[in-house]
């Protein structure tokens, strides 16, 4: 059985310069198609622009607010959005709030920092 606890779980950089923390994924659990990370942005931050050939995401916002841009679209969003993001597609996320934004990240397959291609100079 495997149970990881967030407050247990170190951080690390993304290649597009979200931290986060990666709760399940084959490097530290049974799990082997998909992973499950809780990222954090701090106010003002954002990600790079960036996407997945091979990976689609999940997001699901649990503290503070936002704006995402997902190729030519742009929407705000906040606690209790969930986001779809399919493979290919170019995003970016802000944090437009006043406090850390948190989100749950969930890729199928799993993050590797081989599969995202930074697209902002």
């Amino acid at each position: 059985m495997d149970i990881k606890n967030l407050q247990d779980v170190p951080a690390f950089t993304t290649k597009d310069g979200s931290e986060i923390r990666e709760l399940l994924a084959h490097r530290n659990s049974t799990i082997r198609n998909q992973s499950l990370a809780e990222a954090r942005l701090p106010v003002g931050g954002s990600t790079q622009e960036h996407y997945h050939p091979r990976a689609e995401e999940i997001y699901y916002i649990t503290h503070g607010q936002g704006r995402i841009q997902i190729e030519e679209e742009f929407r705000d969003v906040k606690c209790g959005d969930a986001i779809a993001i399919s493979p290919g597609l170019k995003h970016k996320l802000w944090n437009t709030g006043q406090e850390t934004l948190r989100l749950l990240c969930c890729c199928a397959p799993a993050y590797e920092h081989e599969d995202t291609v930074i697209t902002e100079k």
